[in-house]
Parts: structure tokens; sequence; C-alpha cells
């Protein structure tokens, strides 16, 4: 799963939100690493709603424009929930690496 995908989902998993609501917590969860612009977000709701991962919510006119909520599918925080035990499986994993290789970490700029 590329990390656009993951933001977004993770983001839906606290509940419905509109697209900007969605670009803003993408920008806080990632430390503000990644910036979606609004062609980009709109492209991944459509894929992702085409995957039936995510599924509107509802929509309502705020100062007279629409503006659409997204939610997170049963199917969609079951694929959430498995990318992030695989992130989870491969970060411990490098850890548990670095710890059994101290003279490396120290090469890498690590302090013990």
């Amino acid at each position: 799963m590329q990390e656009p995908t993951f933001l977004i989902l993770t983001a839906l998993a606290a509940g419905p939100q509109h697209g900007y609501g969605i670009i803003t917590d993408v920008l806080e969860i990632s430390g503000e690493r990644v910036r979606l612009r609004a062609g980009t977000l709109y492209a991944a709701l459509d894929r992702l709603q085409g995957e039936r991962l995510i599924e509107t919510d509802r929509e309502e006119v705020v100062d007279g424009r629409a503006r659409r909520y997204y939610r997170l599918t049963a199917d969609g925080a079951a694929r959430l929930s498995a990318e992030a035990d695989r992130l989870r499986r491969n970060a411990d994993t490098a850890a548990a690496r670095l710890r059994r290789d101290p003279a490396r970490r120290l090469s890498l700029g690590g302090a013990s």
C-alpha cells in the first residue's frame, strides 16, 4: 500500500471527513511530510471507493458548495489494520537486526 493511501485510510479511521479535513489530517499524521493536492486526493478517493475501502457518508451544502464526507468501510478498516500490522512487523525486524549488530548501528550514526 502506498503511503498516501495508508494516510488517507488512517485519517478516515477517526471518523467521517470531507476532502479538506482529510488533507489537513494527513498533513498532521505525517508530521507535515505528506501534502496532498486536491486533485491527487480526489483521484485517490475515487479509487478507494471503487475498491470499496471507503464510501460516501453524507453530503451537505456549506456556503453554497456541496461538501461530501467519506467514511471507512469494514473492508477498509481490515485493510488498514493488516497494513499497520505489516509495517509494525517490518519495523520490529529492522530494530531487532540493528540491536544484534551494535557496530553497524554506531557506524550509521546511532548512539549507545
